[in-house]
């Protein structure tokens, strides 16, 4: 893979070294010897900002659950509404959200609002299928939660769960956080995941 690094300086992106590679391309040929194509291998290394969602993220490798709140009390329509997906500014009246951690609340309230199982899933998917995705829901918060559901319990509307975290080698991907039945022990728990800290 490629040499490179990033940095933050002064608020912005510092980027240096080769990002992508060219490898030689290899010829595809049929049973006859016959040249039909030829493979095109590339590396490339992507740089995803999180911007102002990052607390969102950087609170899930350390076990926690980060959600925004509207404080603004002119808004008449989501005004001390929680909102988890994180959101940075308020959808009613766009004002800068106030950032929450919503973790105990989750640990006591966190319910299956609805789910589906997937069997299969597109390429680079790095979830154990079959994939139980779960939309979760919390008291008192306002929107809901796609997640997914890890242990052998097979989900149910209304089941009870508790938010995991992969606090041992996180990824810094939305995959850090997925979600049991909420009765799971500790030592039951997948490989890298932790209940709250």
């Amino acid at each position: 893979m490629s040499d490179y690094t990033i940095k933050v300086v002064e608020g912005k992106y510092k980027l240096s070294g080769d990002f992508h590679t060219i490898e030689p391309n290899k010829p595809i040929l049929d049973t006859a010897g016959k040249l039909c194509g030829i493979t095109n291998p590339r590396n490339m290394v992507y740089t995803h900002s999180y911007g102002g969602e990052a607390p969102f993220f950087a609170g899930i490798t350390k076990g926690r659950l980060i959600a925004t709140r509207c404080d603004n009390k002119d808004c008449k329509d989501s005004y001390e509404s929680v909102f988890l997906p994180f959101r940075i500014h308020c959808p009613d009246c766009l004002e800068r959200t106030t950032e929450v951690d919503i973790t105990d609340i989750a640990n006591k309230s966190a319910r299956v609002y609805t789910f589906m199982v997937c069997e299969r899933s597109g390429a680079f998917n790095t979830l154990e299928k079959p994939i139980r995705f779960v939309n979760i829901e919390f008291e008192g918060v306002t929107t809901i939660l796609m997640s997914y559901l890890l242990g052998k319990q097979e989900p149910k509307i209304g089941m009870k769960v508790r938010p995991i975290f992969r606090t041992k080698s996180p990824t810094y991907t939305i995959t850090d956080l997925a979600f049991v039945p909420a009765e799971t022990a500790e030592k039951d728990l997948p490989a890298g995941f932790t209940f709250s800290k």
